[in-house]
């Protein structure tokens, strides 16, 4: 027993004992005096009274920042507790109920949720042993990338992310599967309506897809093989990934007027989701050409028109005014491409069909605004990179036309295409429906500096927007139109993905004549609960994980 008073009072607080003493004392009633006979009963109280519940040790603590959750565009000043690769829960005084040997102090730091990328061509650098940290998105403050875009998503879902968490990735990633990869397994780069074998194989394969996590249907209208496919085909598609709850991403069949025209593009986009019963995510939304410019209040009229009568129509767009592509795709018409590349060589080296493809060359240039606003950012010449087609026509000596057919006959050559003007870029910009996209490619800067970009030109400086809605529309949103119910949000339960920059310290550092140079300004960024870059360094940590759909709505 006397063991047991001595541990006792051993963990007492004094201050509560001496208190406890002398109001006994003071009041000299009969039940104190009672009560002093009876020593361990005392100490039994003044145990129960004086004991705290132990605090719990925990992994990181957030102390300080300002923190925009990702839903609320107002910041608030809170400590974020991370446990595991989690978010354990938000407090205003952490030292009442946690331990911790890593407290990060936030004081005149912003904390935003890890932005969310809609649109990238990260699949290749994901799926190898060199590049597939990322850091060129982490740098951006970015922590899950959606790759597949374009209709070139793959098939066998299963089968690449098996290989990702085998080798590790740098950040989340999740997977669209691609209509132009089932359009090609199941009929090659023909030209022609699908049998109904071939489409029961398309459906098959969407079907194998979003069932091993796909997080819905990509398409690339305007490319070959999409470009081939009718209305109707990608409709009946998109009911299959709107079985599993997936999402409808477009790569519209016109951005311009290349064929059948920019409005005509999104209405056909509209009537897929509808017809498909699937939410529509319009990529990288624009007015590409000197025919289509001003006239995004049109388009967004009409959307918000469908938007009203109950059309799930979504949009993301990158903030620079020229899109990143390739001579062949940019300015030779789509049916010279029909068959596959030896089909294209013989077309264009044809002499009857020569003059047609040099004419419609010729009106393609003039739509993207001339042969000195199409910028080589990528030639097995290296010489010629940094040169527009007007220079390197002038170098060889041809007409514009002349070079580029040179170069589709020499490998083709990756373009930096100016074709947008700034009105548009922040109409858009402003819509509560577009969110923040890089489709990041090799040659463009985008890659490496969209959301920087984003929040430099046209947060602080252009204040197109507020920072919260920024953040909003790089992350929360994001994730709400995927369907992503445990990322983009700083909320209790949510995963640890997290960065932290002060804005007036962020900058865009690539250019189109050095396009892959690194972002700065995040000074910390936590992936899974796990610091991918501190002090405004990269770790080395490859804590990126795989985002799936889990569970289908219909089989």
């Amino acid at each position: 027993m006397q063991l047991f008073i001595v541990t006792a009072l051993s963990i007492l607080n004094w201050d509560i004992i001496i208190f406890i003493y002398y109001s006994y004392l003071s009041k000299k009633s009969e039940k104190s005096i009672k009560m002093l006979k009876y020593p361990y009963i005392l100490i039994f109280l003044i145990i129960f009274s004086s004991c705290s519940t132990p605090k719990t040790e925990v992994d990181i603590i957030l102390s300080g920042g300002e923190v925009y959750d990702g839903e609320n565009i107002n910041p608030e000043r809170k400590d974020i507790i991370i446990q595991g690769d989690s978010i354990l829960e938000l407090t205003t005084n952490w030292k009442e109920k946690y331990t911790c040997n890593n407290v990060i102090d936030l004081t005149n730091y912003v904390v935003s949720p890890g932005f969310i990328d809609p649109h990238t061509h990260a699949f290749d650098d994901l799926s190898s042993t060199t590049n597939n940290a990322n850091l060129n998105f982490l740098k951006q403050g970015v922590t899950t990338v959606i790759t597949g875009n374009d209709g070139g998503g793959p098939v066998k879902i299963a089968d690449t992310f098996a290989k990702w968490k085998e080798q590790g990735i740098g950040v989340n990633a999740g997977l669209l599967v691609g209509h132009g990869t089932v359009r090609k397994l199941a009929m090659g780069l023909r030209d022609e309506k699908p049998t109904e074998e071939a489409l029961n194989t398309m459906r098959m394969f969407v079907k194998q897809a979003m069932e091993e996590g796909a997080l819905g249907l990509s398409s690339g209208l305007y490319y070959s093989p999409g470009s081939f496919a009718q209305t109707e085909e990608v409709i009946e598609l998109a009911k299959v990934a709107s079985a599993y709850n997936g999402i409808y991403d477009t790569h519209m069949r016109d951005e311009s007027s290349y064929n059948i025209g920019l409005k005509a593009a999104v209405e056909e986009a509209v009537e897929i989701a509808v017809k498909g019963n699937i939410p529509l995510q319009i990529s990288h939304i624009k007015c590409l050409g000197t025919d289509v410019w001003n006239t995004s209040s049109d388009l967004i009229n009409y959307i918000d028109s469908c938007r009203n009568a109950g059309v799930n129509i979504t949009a993301n767009q990158y903030p620079y005014n020229a899109s990143g592509t390739n001579v062949i795709s940019a300015i030779f018409p789509r049916w010279t491409q029909a068959g596959g590349p030896d089909a294209f060589l013989q077309r264009i080296h044809d002499p009857a069909q020569r003059p047609k493809i040099y004419k419609e060359i010729t009106e393609n240039i003039r739509k993207r605004g001339g042969a000195s606003s199409l910028l080589i950012t990528r030639y097995k010449d290296a010489s010629l990179i940094k040169h527009n087609l007007q220079e390197v026509a002038d170098i060889w000596q041809l007409t514009p036309e002349e070079a580029a057919f040179r170069i589709a006959e020499n490998g083709n050559a990756r373009l930096a295409s100016f074709n947008m003007i700034e009105e548009d870029i922040t109409n858009f910009m402003k819509q509560d429906w577009v969110v923040t996209g890089s489709d990041g490619s090799t040659g463009h800067p985008r890659k490496f500096g969209t959301f920087p970009r984003k929040l430099e030109k046209y947060v602080m400086e252009g204040k197109v927007m507020s920072l919260g809605e920024f953040i909003n529309k790089s992350s929360a949103k994001t994730a709400e139109i995927f369907g992503i119910t445990d990322r983009g949000k700083i909320a209790k339960g949510y995963k640890a993905d997290l960065i932290i920059f002060k804005p007036e310290q962020v900058a865009e550092k690539a250019t189109f004549q050095e396009p892959e140079l690194y972002a700065e300004g995040i000074q910390y960024l936590i992936i899974n609960g796990k610091l991918a870059i501190k002090d405004g360094e990269y770790t080395g940590i490859l804590a990126g994980e795989i985002v799936k759909k889990q569970v289908a709505l219909e089989n």
